[in-house]
């Protein structure tokens, strides 16, 4: 890497500059280069350091530097947390469970009342027909993102399924009669960014794990809206990422890899939880405008960034 072989070159100009040096102090001397480099900004970070850069793509969920994670206190555009709330009140309203359907999934009932509430999110205005939306369909397997939803819950521990029916743990339940919906924002999110397969609803064939990269994604995005350039600076800063795609005949690298960020990070990740909308259609033509993102204020009400 560019990034090590500086820190090498710079030890080596300081040891020839001063051959008189001990073992120790040789050794002092590079720690001392590493801390200094490591803590320094890059530009093919965006300004990171290293340092502030490995924290978000290795530390603990809980343990990230530099961003301050909020439940918001109003819930309701968030498509994910509208249909959990669906979910648990089918539940409660029928002694804490409810009859799941001969292939384990939510009754038609539920995926007609979540498929309603689709004029009251954002999504909406790019919204035309039922047979391609990710928010409505006739039945569970048809409404990715209410499926997605219920995955997470039991993910979560929020609810299970057993004998035929879905469950709402009685921690859950107790959570919810005091707490409401916003018990299990953070619950839920952390499931989707620490346990969760971003592919699970997609046929790419490379396994390529976004979630790695989510916080600086999120904090570039929130920074300048632009998905063309949020797709350059990852290349940038990750350029291995480009390596990892398949040649096709059609699609580059960075289109690819543009393709898999709109899959997973920003239609299945943020669009899902209400804290932005996409205009549809992926490539843009030469003189099209830039593409950019609607962010929604569940993203600022979540994610503070303190960089």
């Amino acid at each position: 890497m560019k990034s090590q072989k500086e820190v090498l070159d710079a030890i080596q100009q300081a040891v020839d500059m001063n051959p008189n040096l001990t073992l120790d102090e040789i050794q002092a001397l590079a720690q001392q280069k590493i801390q200094q480099h490591n803590h320094s900004p890059n530009a093919d970070l965006c300004g990171l350091s290293p340092a502030q850069m490995a924290n978000w793509l290795y530390d603990p969920f809980d343990e990230l530097a530099g961003v301050k994670i909020c439940t918001p206190d109003d819930l309701s555009a968030s498509p994910v947390m509208r249909y959990l709330t669906l979910i648990l009140d089918e539940a409660m309203q029928q002694g804490g469970s409810f009859k799941a359907t001969t292939k384990g999934n939510l009754p038609t009932s539920l995926v007609k009342q979540a498929c309603n509430l689709l004029p009251e999110f954002a999504v909406s205005q790019y919204e035309t027909h039922i047979s391609i939306s990710e928010f409505a369909g006739s039945n569970e397997d048809k409404c990715n993102a209410l499926h997605y939803t219920r995955v997470l819950a039991e993910m979560s521990g929020i609810i299970y399924r057993r004998s035929g029916r879905y469950h709402v743990k009685k921690t859950a339940q107790k959570q919810y009669q005091h707490d409401g919906i916003n018990a299990f924002f953070l619950p839920m999110l952390k499931t989707v960014i620490t346990e969760y397969n971003w592919g699970y609803l997609d046929g790419w064939e490379e396994d390529i794990d976004l979630r790695t990269f989510w916080v600086f994604m999120l904090w570039r995005l929130q920074h300048h809206h632009s998905i063309d350039q949020l797709i350059e600076e990852m290349a940038t800063a990750f350029p291995k990422l480009l390596h990892q795609f398949k040649p096709r005949e059609y699609s580059s690298p960075i289109q690819s890899l543009s393709s898999l960020i709109e899959v997973r990070f920003l239609s299945r990740f943020l669009q899902y939880w209400g804290f932005i909308t996409l205009a549809p259609g992926r490539f843009r033509a030469a003189d099209e405008p830039e593409r950019k993102a609607d962010i929604q204020p569940l993203l600022a009400q979540t994610f503070r960034f303190e960089i």
